[in-house]
């Protein structure tokens, strides 16, 4: 897809950083400069997101995201990683191309990587009824 930057870094049109990448996913440094070592881990092929990602892809793009992840602690010295998604855009997806965020963390990095929530209102049975797989 021409107009999406993730396609365009993919083939080479916009420069990146390549970190890793393998024949059906690519890993690149993230431009957002938001923190050192912020990686994302896209489908060579334009999937708006993971719910419209096949098995074998979304496969390759997690493998991709174990081996940078494990580089990223036993290589790099970082004691963890955080891995992000967002699937649309109401849950804050900026760019339509399926991607996972590596965030590689420090101890004592200051960072809190996991978003303040409402809290629950209704009860787990109640949750667990409504969105169990049948």
């Amino acid at each position: 897809m021409t107009n999406c930057i993730f396609c365009q870094i993919i083939a080479g049109v916009l420069p990146s950083y390549r970190i890793a990448e393998n024949k059906q996913a690519i890993a690149f440094l993230a431009t957002t400069r938001d923190m050192d070592g912020h990686i994302l881990v896209v489908p060579r092929q334009h999937i708006q997101s993971i719910l419209d990602c096949d098995d074998a892809t979304l496969a390759a793009v997690m493998q991709l995201t174990r081996q940078i992840s494990a580089h990223l602690v036993q290589a790099c010295g970082y004691a963890g990683v955080n891995l992000l998604n967002a699937s649309g855009t109401s849950a804050g997806q900026s760019v339509l191309h399926f991607h996972i965020h590596i965030l590689p963390r420090r101890t004592g990095d200051g960072i809190n990587a996991w978003p303040a929530l409402p809290g629950a209102t209704e009860d787990l049975a109640t949750i667990a009824q409504r969105i169990r797989l049948n």
